[in-house]
């Protein structure tokens, strides 16, 4: 099994409740995950692919 880190914090996020992981907005191609205190606070992500940072 892979382990999660957050995209923003860097934290590993295995059984974190309230992260949560998606497809970048912009170009759908990779994933974004993001740890609960990050989402929270509006943290800033920046997708491995295409360089879109969010959020907006």
């Amino acid at each position: 099994m892979k382990k999660l880190t957050c995209n923003s914090c860097k934290k590993e996020i295995t059984n974190d409740l309230g992260a949560t992981q998606f497809k970048c907005p912009e170009c759908g191609k990779a994933e974004i995950v993001r740890c609960k205190n990050c989402r929270e606070i509006g943290a800033r992500y920046k997708c491995s692919a295409c360089g879109f940072e969010g959020p907006n």
